[in-house]
């Protein structure tokens, strides 16, 4: 376990997760583990049976009153009035101009209740903007970031794991649900939702029961093979499921159409939003860059920041990449130039001074089976 860290928030959980070995670093201003028992193996528990991710640096922000709908769906690019209740979707804060400020899952809990769950080094930010954006509507936001812990079981066994310790029928949780009810005894919300391409839930408790949902879901788990997971398997999960992460693929620079999110973007819903007009002149425009996936067909792997070329021309950048656990092969998220980006294309990486050929595919590299 290292100890050279950077000051941050402690995860409530940081003494179970020191006990049980972990490398604790600091993201989004947070101490968090980043493996136990190694990335590797962490990665391929959670395509083979399940995995124990402690979440708790989420933001979890309530939107409540009579105009709550409304309020966010000014505030965010997507239409959140559409939402049936205990449906999800994924959705998006931006600038003015079209810059994304975070991206974000919102849930519909009641008629006039919402949660926004956003990423953990933009939660303060968000939750400011937020709060300005629903000025002048009968709309209240309750920040509960540090009031809630949040851990999530993912992989093929998640249900197995669960099913048993919840008054939830996860048999009628569809994906991107969510359902209030008793995890191990304990009021929580319980989702259907996650950020590695398997199946599984994303549980939602008060922070004083956080040691509590640790240990059953922990319990429950591990005769069926569920270890702990870091940060570092959840980056490889994510990134063969082609999900973008803040400050890789997405930023105050980059669009949602650029990101190939344009459709999330609901222009066609009622009123005002921030963005609007900026959204609509993109809708018609080419975007100035693509986010592709790449496979390296040479030696090396291609890392966040390395170059793109065709030919000498430098068309692009390398926003993710690693060595894929499940596919067995290099691979990476890039931005390129909107005419380099079509699947089949031959692009070079430049891997420590060499480049490196690598083909655009699309996305995701990996789909979970069904």
């Amino acid at each position: 376990m290292s100890e050279d860290v950077e000051p941050g928030h402690a995860t409530p959980l940081i003494d179970r997760h020191r006990a049980l070995g972990a490398k604790i670093v600091e993201f989004g201003g947070w101490l968090m583990p980043l493996q136990y028992s190694g990335i590797l193996e962490e990665h391929r528990a959670v395509r083979e049976r399940a995995g124990l991710f402690d979440l708790s640096h989420m933001g979890e922000l309530f939107v409540e009153g009579p105009e709550a709908g409304a309020a966010l769906a000014y505030a965010l690019v997507s239409d959140p009035p559409s939402l049936a209740i205990g449906r999800a979707h994924y959705s998006m804060i931006c600038t003015d101009d079209g810059g994304v400020i975070d991206d974000l899952i919102v849930y519909r809990l009641g008629e006039e209740r919402f949660l926004v769950v956003a990423n953990a080094g933009n939660a303060q930010v968000v939750s400011d903007t937020l709060a300005e954006r629903i000025e002048g509507h009968r709309a209240i936001l309750d920040d509960r970031s540090l009031a809630t812990a949040l851990c999530a079981v993912q992989g093929p066994r998640a249900v197995e794991i669960v099913a048993p310790m919840t008054t939830v029928d996860l048999a009628a949780l569809r994906y991107y649900a969510i359902a209030e009810g008793e995890v191990a005894g304990m009021p929580a919300l319980v989702a259907r939702t996650g950020y590695t391409g398997e199946d599984g839930f994303e549980v939602f408790v008060e922070t004083g029961r956080r040691a509590d949902l640790w240990d059953a879901l922990l319990a429950a788990g591990t005769p069926l093979g569920t270890i702990p997971v870091g940060l570092g398997a959840r980056d490889t999960l994510r990134l063969e499921s082609g999900m973008p992460l803040y400050g890789n693929e997405l930023d105050l620079a980059t669009t949602p159409y650029e990101a190939g999110l344009g459709r999330v973007v609901k222009l066609d819903k009622p009123g005002d939003f921030v963005g609007r007009a900026a959204f609509e002149r993109m809708a018609d425009e080419t975007p100035t860059k693509r986010l592709v996936g790449l496979v390296v067909r040479g030696r090396g792997i291609a890392r966040h920041g390395y170059p793109v070329f065709v030919g000498d021309r430098r068309t692009g950048t390398v926003t993710s990449g690693t060595q894929s656990p499940t596919l067995g092969q290099a691979i990476a998220m890039a931005y390129v130039a909107p005419g380099d980006g079509e699947p089949g294309t031959i692009v070079d990486v430049e891997v420590r001074e060499q480049h490196v050929a690598a083909e655009v595919v699309a996305l995701p590299f990996y789909r979970r089976p069904r």
